[in-house]
């Protein structure tokens, strides 16, 4: 039986962004092992399916050399032990220290999914232009593999990694976002009564919460009513979350409903009238935007990489520049007092989800490059 290893620096993004690659796999007849940092219970829903579990830690700053270098030779002799026909490596740390693993362990073929940049791309500070420079070592090794393919999610990352000169044309492959379960998302009609506005990501700066916020505070002094729904939490292990005190003084002022951390989003969203993400992070493709659409609602996000590639701009969503709570606002107000457009940018949304980002389909595009890099490996 033909082993594949997932590496992901959190199961809890397998499960919610992977999963179904993983099923198929099965049924299909590989056997799928996952490594990554324990946590009991993404652990317990791994193993449930018939899936095998190896623990990896990936360290969330990683400025401890002695840290970093450790998990690498942790995967080293992990892959060495499992001997497996492939390895799919998820997010930055597992695709460039389970690239270099790879290399070193002679993995026969090698999956790396860049599902965004993030900020280390995103940002032109001196210390992440240093950073980059840093790391092109790393990145070329990574990347290096003779039997490799690198599933990007949006152009932009595609030709930032291809102009820097560490991967090539050949080893690209583009699929549009991890793909959404069309029966988990309903397309009810919208909600009556006073619109709901909902943003639904981590609360960090960067994915414009703070933007979200001041476009509610606008609205609110233009006398447009609205209820503004925040779902999830602080990321507190990161330096650009938001904190519960400002939270707390949103919601006190009336600015926001606070909803915290939730796995019904498609709910959310079926109960919503307008979702937004006003992004200026690292993006891949996000998921909220494709779940947005798939429930058949209008979307306002950014003209910003991976935002813009999950929608069709002023079709299924308004577009609108970073950082810019005014344009939110008034992109907001305009949909608010147009629900006739909001229901066509709705629909639109829903037959665009059904066209391209339909799960099945996305499942079947990774089994695809599995069963490619496997037979050229022979």
């Amino acid at each position: 039986m033909k082993k594949i290893i997932l590496v992901v620096n959190n199961p809890d993004f397998l499960i919610s962004h992977r999963f179904d690659i993983c099923i198929e796999a099965m049924n299909q007849g590989y056997q799928v092992h996952v490594a990554s940092p324990f946590k009991e219970d993404a652990v317990s829903k791994i193993e449930a399916v018939g899936m095998h579990y190896h623990e990896i830690n990936f360290s969330r700053k990683g400025k401890n050399p002695f840290s970093e270098f450790k998990t690498i030779v942790s995967l080293v002799s992990l892959f060495r032990n499992m001997k497996p026909e492939l390895v799919h490596l998820i997010t930055i740390k597992p695709y460039l220290y389970g690239g270099i693993a790879a290399r070193i362990a002679n993995v026969k073929s090698v999956v790396s999914a860049v599902a965004g940049l993030g900020i280390l791309f995103s940002s032109n500070l001196l210390k992440y232009r240093l950073l980059r420079l840093a790391l092109y070592p790393l990145f070329g090794f990574a990347f290096g593999h003779k039997n490799q393919s690198v599933i990007f999610q949006n152009a932009d990352d595609r030709n930032s990694l291809v102009n820097w000169g560490v991967i090539t044309e050949d080893q690209v492959k583009m699929i549009r976002g991890s793909g959404v379960d069309l029966a988990t998302c309903p397309m009810i009609d919208e909600p009556s009564g006073v619109p709901v506005v909902s943003f639904a990501a981590r609360l960090l700066k960067d994915k414009g919460v703070e933007v979200f916020v001041e476009a509610s505070r606008l609205l609110k002094q233009r006398n447009i009513e609205a209820r503004f729904w925040l779902i999830g939490e602080p990321d507190l292990g990161n330096a650009n979350s938001v904190t519960q005190a400002q939270l707390r003084a949103w919601e006190s002022d009336g600015l926001v409903e606070l909803f915290g951390f939730r796995k019904d989003i498609p709910a959310l969203f079926a109960q919503s009238n307008i979702v937004t993400l006003p992004s200026f992070y690292g993006e891949g493709l996000p998921k909220v935007l494709i779940e947005a659409a798939a429930c058949g609602r209008a979307v306002i996000t950014t003209d910003h990489p991976g935002c813009r590639d999950a929608v069709e701009r002023d079709l299924t969503a308004f577009l609108v520049p970073v950082r810019d709570s005014v344009a939110l606002a008034d992109a907001i107000q305009a949909l608010i007092e147009n629900p006739d457009k909001r229901k066509a940018m709705g629909l639109a949304g829903r037959k665009l989800a059904i066209e391209e980002f339909d799960v099945n389909k996305v499942v079947e595009q990774h089994l695809k490059i599995y069963t490619g890099l496997m037979e050229k490996a022979k």
